[in-house]
């Protein structure tokens, strides 16, 4: 198939024009910070995208990225007008970074597997300099953004505490872990104590955060497809109410339940 030449320079003018005189008025008053939830918004739809049924991921895709692309332009022309960088600096620098952290493509390195890949990648970021200099002083855990989503952010923060031996050596200890977790929040939670209530569910959320990257799981993305399990089954529900001509607000929980076993009995002969 011919490759096509895709012309980003008309996308750099099209965010020159609508932030420019007679442009967008939104646009205009848009900030780095301002920005922070459209980013993320079009990040998690890129995602949905990928998990869209067969028949329209492509569609959704193309359309999504297009999106989030249009926000790294965005940050871009506000880099440009604050006199920091342009999208072109941005391509550079990630050039460079690519190649350097690819020695076994690049250069004369030797990765044979992923996980070799990874320890490689691992060693090249740990001696790259931010500034031309090296912050030794910086916190170990400081480089983990915090605007993550909190389950991501907790899979990052244990898995980088676990790179310096901070983890346990066997997943036994993690379950472990969890059931004193759990005991004390129920202790909590009998002494009607909100904010210990609020701490100890935390620690439990945190925990079973680290018994999924224990066992090589994403606590994020597991989550995420509990959620799209459950608003399958809500719909079964939903749809077989209809269709008994009765209302959702109107429906004992002994019948919800009833079709909520009977969604998941669905699913397991599917």
């Amino acid at each position: 198939m011919k490759r096509k030449e895709a012309d980003i320079t008309k996308l750099e003018e099209l965010m020159e024009r609508l932030k420019g005189p007679g442009g967008c008025p939104w646009d205009s008053e848009q900030t780095l910070e301002s920005l922070v939830p459209f980013i993320l918004e079009e990040a998690y739809e890129v995602v949905a995208a990928i998990e869209a049924p067969e028949d329209v991921r492509a569609f959704e895709l193309q359309d999504e990225t297009g999106d989030l692309l249009f926000q790294i332009i965005f940050v871009c022309r506000l880099a440009t007008e604050a006199g920091w960088f342009d999208l072109a600096d941005v391509i550079g620098t990630t050039m460079e970074k690519m190649i350097r952290r690819h020695p076994h493509v690049f250069a004369d390195k030797s990765a044979e597997t992923p996980q070799e890949v990874l320890k490689q990648w691992a060693e090249i970021k740990s001696t790259e300099t931010k500034n031309g200099s090296l912050d030794t002083d910086a916190p170990y855990l400081s480089t983990v953004p915090s605007a993550l989503p909190a389950l991501l952010r907790a899979h990052k923060l244990s898995k980088k505490a676990a790179r310096v031996g901070f983890d346990w050596q066997e997943i036994e200890q993690v379950l472990d872990k969890v059931s004193e977790e759990v005991e004390e929040f129920k202790e909590a939670v009998r002494a009607k104590n909100r904010e210990e209530v609020e701490e100890e569910l935390g620690d439990v959320l945190f925990t079973l955060v680290n018994v999924g990257r224990f066992l090589e799981i994403n606590s994020e993305e597991a989550l995420r497809k509990s959620l799209n399990k459950f608003i399958l089954r809500f719909h079964h529900i939903e749809e077989s109410i209809k269709k008994e001509g009765s209302e959702l607000n109107d429906t004992p929980f002994e019948r919800l339940e009833e079709l909520w076993q009977e969604a998941k009995e669905s699913k397991k002969t599917k």
